[in-house]
């Protein structure tokens, strides 16, 4: 688990100007230490390796530097533009986060800087001769950087923005948030039930003025404040739920000083978007979001849809204790947090998340309802009753909608067909 500080320097490492800065200050002082290192060159060096030619080749690096990264940054630009009418707005936030496009876009930035630096030095004649020699060996090592970066970039590039690789991207940070929160379903806090039931009566709610959602909760403050105060927190709000006046963060056995209180509060992140760092069922939304806008008559691509489903299938079959590449959870070592109470992520809710939007837009069209009931059926048939019950009531449902939309008897019939499946295998 992440304390409040190691989340934010993650968060502050996945912007674009952070990393673009470093580049650019690298290369900055690259340019620089040639006046260190000139001293240990000796002075025939210069005119048997030609390093006058790094004049020439700092003209270019500059001139065409600055050109490929105002092209890459309006080739971005309209990338996420078209990931936001294609996929959902929500996806965007992964192609923004993407390190490829920043070190691609950072590498440019600070090879345009170094080349400039350089150039300016150079003109005021503090290299000399043996320094040129440093310069032009770092500049050929520049030069190597900045083709393997194009390269990859070029490629890279074509795919940028497009809806199957955009699905990868938050296929793969869902994935990798369900895995997480299944090696640590209770976040290592103390597990409780779900609701209120698994709540002492008589603790004291902790709200915050604060509106929007909770992105990250740092449990390690969390148990210290508890230990500190010899007292016992139960949490209300999960990462991905809506803080705000009416809905308490936490309850607290006793009563607490101001301070304390301050410090519980301050452990709760909260923003006016939600993250997939520690929040499943946030990319599981924007997945399904994906195939409804898929669904909708603008676009019309039912084959996409059909492409999330599959995806999400695989996606929710990695909270089942019978994935064959399951995560062990062993108690003892799970909870760090023993003075810290945590409700689980209910099953259900993932399942509504991903299967309720595309059951509704794609009622009236049968290749999506029998697609649909395909994967219930698969995730009915790993054998977790847990997944039996919340199989079959999204096939039910689905299956009322698909009934109130089409009007061809036979469309209806195959989607029954397929439903009646995921009912026997549940009834059994």
């Amino acid at each position: 688990m992440f304390s409040r500080l190691q989340w934010l320097l993650l968060q502050l490492s996945r912007m674009l100007w952070v990393r673009a800065t470093a580049f650019s200050v690298l290369g900055i002082l690259t340019a620089l230490v040639a006046l260190v290192v000139k001293q240990y060159i000796p002075n025939h060096l210069p005119a048997t390796i030609g390093a006058d030619a790094v004049d020439t080749l700092l003209q270019i690096i500059a001139t065409s530097m600055l050109s490929v990264t105002i092209f890459s940054l309006s080739t971005m630009v309209a990338a996420y533009a078209s990931a936001t009418s294609n996929t959902t707005p929500r996806a965007t936030h992964l192609l923004l986060t993407d390190s490829t496009a920043q070190n691609a876009l950072a590498t440019f930035l600070g090879s345009f800087l170094f080349s400039l630096v350089s150039i300016i030095v150079l003109q005021t004649g503090l290299y000399g001769d043996t320094g040129r020699v440093v310069l032009y060996a770092v500049t050929l090592g520049v030069i190597i950087v900045i083709v393997i970066t194009l390269l990859r970039w070029s490629d890279y590039v074509l795919r940028l923005g497009r809806v199957s690789p955009t699905c990868d991207r938050v296929e793969a940070a869902a994935t990798s948030a369900i895995r997480r929160r299944r090696a640590s379903p209770y976040l290592a806090g103390q597990p409780r039930e779900a609701g209120e039931t698994g709540i002492p009566e008589g603790t004291m709610p902790i709200k915050t003025d604060e509106f929007g959602y909770i992105e990250h909760i740092d449990m390690q403050a969390l148990q210290e404040t508890a230990e500190a105060c010899e007292t016992e927190i139960y949490l209300v709000a999960l990462p991905g739920h809506f803080a705000g006046a009416a809905q308490p963060l936490a309850r607290i056995k006793g009563a607490l000083p101001e301070e304390s209180i301050r410090k519980i509060r301050k452990a709760f992140s909260i923003s006016a978007s939600r993250s997939f760092d520690q929040d499943p069922r946030f990319g599981v939304c924007v997945l399904s979001e994906i195939a409804s806008r898929a669904l909708s008559p603008a676009i019309n691509d039912p084959g996409t849809a059909i492409d999330v489903l599959s995806r999400g299938a695989r996606m929710l079959s990695l909270w089942s204790e019978n994935h064959p590449h399951a995560i062990e959870v062993k108690k003892e070592d799970s909870i760090r947090f023993p003075n810290v109470h945590v409700p689980p992520l209910e099953l259900e809710e993932l399942f509504d998340d991903f299967f309720i939007p595309i059951a509704r837009d794609g009622a009236g069209l049968v290749e999506v309802g029998i697609h649909l009931q395909k994967m219930l059926l698969t995730l009915a048939s790993l054998g977790d009753r847990r997944y039996l019950r919340a199989a079959a009531r999204q096939s039910a449902h689905a299956l009322a909608r698909a009934e109130a939309s089409l009007s061809l008897t036979d469309d209806i019939v195959r989607i029954q067909q397929a439903a009646a499946r995921v009912a026997k295998l549940a009834d059994a």
